[in-house]
């Protein structure tokens, strides 16, 4: 069975948009600070809606937010 694994740049963003706090990109983004923290850690995965509204505060394309690593019977790749 294939893992995908959500990597994102959320902190890397944050920091470059004047060092925006979880709170305000929550708030920016429609959801909780706390579901920012769980995305930002990689513990949750976004819905599709919630990943595209985050990359919308920072005013990017989703891609340069989250990017996607298969793992196949131990091997990873990037995407």
């Amino acid at each position: 069975m294939t893992e995908i694994l959500i990597k994102n740049q959320i902190r890397r963003l944050r920091f470059e948009n004047g060092e925006m706090t979880q709170d305000e990109l929550a708030k920016r983004a429609g959801c909780t600070r706390q579901t920012i923290n769980a995305i930002e850690a990689a513990k949750y995965g976004p819905s599709l809606e919630l990943a595209f509204r985050i990359a919308h505060v920072f005013q990017v394309g989703i891609e340069e937010v989250f990017q996607s690593e298969t793992n196949d019977s131990g091997n990873t790749k990037s995407k």
